[in-house]
């Protein structure tokens, strides 16, 4: 469809569907000064995904006039959101992650190997756990995991975070899900690219707090999907980890995954790892 001769390809949900196809990269708002409480509500959408948000403004000021302007060609815009690690910072971060992650892996393959054949003894069933998790961007991808329940109650779909006592979790399991040996296998997902060593842990789509979906409890939940989720994160070494079981749990552990998210650096990374060693050592909230 045209309009003033301009193609006009759908709605704003159009707009964000084409987004989590990873078919845009930046967003130009062109709508008049008038038109405020408009801009407000579509960058209120559109900041939830990861790309970067530009305004072409009218001469007039508004809500956005302390941003300052930068040009893009010879039109005047501003910058609302940067796309988070993104550019150099993006191939810095992936580098950290293949040049910690493979020599990680080398070293704890002695136990990855003991781990599976105590889990192939311990309980019927396979010895990784495999699980839909939502990731960058919203996209959906294939967590692996260490199976730390009986086989018949591993749940991929409406998930019943584990409590303490729980009875589905077996004799090894209960060891490895204390000890974060059931998260080893990530690492993997980590060299495919589906995930990092550092970021926001990633949850099923299902997995509520509270009773309600994590998207129902808190609107901007979405905004930690900008960056590929971690083995570990920020949240976590904090003390937010194991079972969200109150919307409380829920929006700490979001307020810290922002954090992150907005000062990250590789230094930042580091500080995390470090911290989750000794969060290993002396485990809290895991069973």
């Amino acid at each position: 469809m045209l309009v003033d001769d301009l193609p006009v390809y759908g709605t704003l949900d159009d707009l964000i569907a084409a987004i989590r196809e990873g078919h845009i990269d930046q967003v130009i708002l062109a709508l008049p000064w008038s038109a405020e409480q408009r801009i407000q509500e579509v960058v209120a959408r559109i900041a939830l995904t990861p790309v970067r948000i530009r305004l072409a403004p009218d001469l007039a000021s508004f809500a956005f006039a302390h941003r300052p302007l930068v040009l893009l060609g010879d039109l005047p815009v501003i910058t609302l959101f940067e796309r988070p690690i993104s550019g150099l910072d993006a191939m810095v971060k992936r580098a950290e992650d293949l040049l910690l992650t493979i020599p990680i892996l080398v070293l704890l393959s002695p136990v990855m190997l003991l781990t599976a054949i105590a889990i192939r003894f311990d309980s019927p069933g396979p010895i990784f756990f495999r699980q839909p998790r939502e990731g960058f961007n919203n996209r959906l991808f294939e967590v692996l995991k260490f199976r730390s329940m009986t086989h018949e109650d591993s749940q991929v779909d409406a998930i019943e975070q584990a409590k303490p006592g729980d009875k589905r979790v077996t004799r090894v399991g209960a060891f490895i899900r204390k000890t974060s040996i059931d998260e080893l296998p990530q690492l993997f997902n980590v060299i495919r690219g589906d995930m990092s060593l550092v970021g926001p842990r990633p949850h099923a789509p299902s997995t509520r707090a509270g009773g309600r979906l994590f998207g129902e409890v808190v609107q901007t939940y979405a905004a930690r999907h900008k960056v590929k989720p971690g083995i570990t994160g920020w949240a976590q070494v904090c003390g937010f980890r194991g079972e969200t079981d109150t919307e409380d749990k829920l929006v700490k552990r979001l307020e810290h995954d922002l954090h992150y998210i907005e000062n990250w650096s590789v230094g930042f990374d580091l500080y995390i790892l470090l911290r989750t060693v000794f969060a290993v050592l002396l485990p809290k909230n895991a069973f």
